[in-house]
């Protein structure tokens, strides 16, 4: 097994970092600042407790954005988004389960949430290896 190089253990790069962080930060704002619709839409989608999960949720994804952006406690940071992702993409894109009319929106939304897992969990990784 070898160490990991110099490149491994350092920061991703801050327009890397600034470009993720700020595309959440605005989601997260928005999710904020329409708590109303927001909240209605989890509950049509029949998530438990919606008035208080879309809150939290929301300002989990806001808190990790900005951990990540400042890479302060960036494994804590990009482990919120994860766990937003995780929980979010699969019951509020569902795409399988809705009618012929939502189906290409849902998936839309729910392929691009997934590539944001995935860049979290790169970033999970990245600051793992500090």
């Amino acid at each position: 097994m070898t160490a990991p190089d110099k490149s491994e253990r350092s920061a991703p790069s801050r327009l890397a970092r600034a470009l993720f962080a700020s595309g959440l930060a605005v989601l997260a704002i928005r999710n904020l600042t329409d708590l109303d619709g927001r909240i209605a839409y989890a509950e049509a989608k029949g998530v438990p407790e919606a008035d208080r999960l879309v809150p939290a949720a929301s300002g989990l994804l806001l808190g990790g954005s900005i951990g990540i952006g400042l890479w302060k406690l960036p494994k804590l940071a990009a482990a919120s988004v994860a766990a937003f992702f995780a929980g979010v993409t699969p019951t509020m894109h569902d795409f399988w389960a809705v009618d012929d009319d939502a189906r290409d929106e849902e998936l839309t939304s729910f392929l691009q949430n997934l590539t944001l897992f995935g860049a979290a969990l790169a970033f999970f990784k990245r600051a793992s290896n500090e």
